[in-house]
């Protein structure tokens, strides 16, 4: 196993069992902390009838170390809500998230400013910029609230300007920036800091669809080399579907359904995630590994393609192995062979028949 996907194994961040609900008293739905619960749709029923908002109910998910974790859901779903309990900014009414094994919920003020300063990145819909600041000062900003010496933090918002692509703009301030420069700098501010896990709220959605997408292709070469843990917040699933490792949908507060967005299509939970998934363009989603088979004979003389091949690129190499070419890992290992017979199939599902291939053998 490399070095990635054993970190990966690891677990950076937990969601356990967090409610969030809004009203006179919510407390009293769970006196004993909501051990209780047997039935989490029940239970929030009986919180709404009683005049209180249910804002997340029962959430619980794992994001592993250098995983972009996406959670989506449409407008009140509650996904804004449950990452901004990862952080505190919203109290959790019950339930533990768990930073490196380390409770957040029973850190007090002061130790949980301190792991906000250090430890959390965040950015949001909103660019948030100090209009009388210029960029490098906005950058440099957290630094300071660290205690960091001038040089220090100048040096390193300088680091990650140069990172970000703001190169020649240190001296600019936010009204002389596009909307795409300005969400570049939020960013650079929330990285400044060196995260342990970094936050991101819809963080593109105020752009137009162009400077969104170059944002979203930035966004992915930063995490090709930094490697964070990420909570990602998106109600779009194309956008999901670019950036995420894992995803969770929300629905009425609750999580319902978590996998790789390929599992997500394939085995879509109920009819809320397959309108999600509908008009994904399948060739362009599912990979090698999505459709392997077990071989029935020798593999010796036989082509062999990357797992990560998106299948829609595959057809053409396809048509000269009539048997099917092996399909190889990040280590090159054998996962399995790929067959013109399982990219039709897979293709097909985009229609309504399950790629059985794909769901037996992923």
């Amino acid at each position: 196993m490399n070095t990635e996907s054993s970190d990966r194994a690891k677990v950076k961040l937990s969601c356990r069992n967090v409610w969030k609900v809004y009203g006179a008293q919510p407390d009293r739905f769970f006196k004993d902390g909501g051990k209780q619960i047997r039935d989490t749709a029940e239970h929030a029923a009986s919180i709404r009838e009683s005049g209180h908002i249910v804002a997340n109910a029962d959430v619980s998910f794992d994001v592993h170390v250098g995983e972009t974790f996406v959670i989506m859901g449409l407008s009140g779903s509650g996904k804004s809500t449950i990452v901004r309990c990862l952080s505190r900014l919203v109290e959790p009414t019950t339930g533990e998230i768990l930073l490196d094994g380390d409770n957040l919920l029973k850190k007090t003020d002061a130790e949980l400013i301190d792991i906000r300063r250090h430890k959390m990145g965040m950015v949001f819909q909103s660019f948030g910029l100090m209009p009388h600041l210029n960029v490098i000062d906005n950058i440099a900003f957290p630094l300071k609230l660290q205690g960091k010496n001038e040089t220090e933090r100048y040096s390193q918002a300088e680091r990650v300007i140069k990172l970000v692509g703001l190169e020649g703009r240190e001296s600019n301030f936010p009204k002389e920036l596009s909307g795409g420069q300005q969400q570049r700098v939020g960013i650079a501010r929330s990285l400044a800091v060196e995260p342990d896990v970094w936050f991101l709220d819809e963080p593109f959605s105020a752009l137009d669809p162009l400077i969104r997408k170059q944002m979203q292709n930035e966004f992915l070469r930063l995490q090709s080399v930094l490697h964070k843990s990420i909570v990602f917040i998106t109600h779009d699933f194309h956008e999901a579907l670019r950036i995420a490792d894992r995803m969770a949908i929300m629905r009425d507060g609750a999580v319902v359904q978590i996998g790789r967005p390929v599992d997500l299509i394939l085995n879509p939970a109920d009819s809320y995630v397959r309108d999600f998934t509908s008009d994904v363009p399948w060739e362009g989603v599912l990979r090698a590994v999505d459709i392997v088979e077990q071989p029935s004979g020798s593999l010796e003389g036989m082509g062999r393609i990357s797992g990560d091949t998106l299948i829609g690129d595959m057809m053409g190499y396809l048509a000269g192995h009539e048997e099917g070419v092996v399909v190889e890992g990040d280590g090159g290992n054998v996962l399995g062979i790929a067959t013109a017979r399982g990219v039709v199939s897979a293709l097909a599902a985009g229609g309504g028949k399950e790629p059985t291939s794909a769901k037996r053998y992923a």
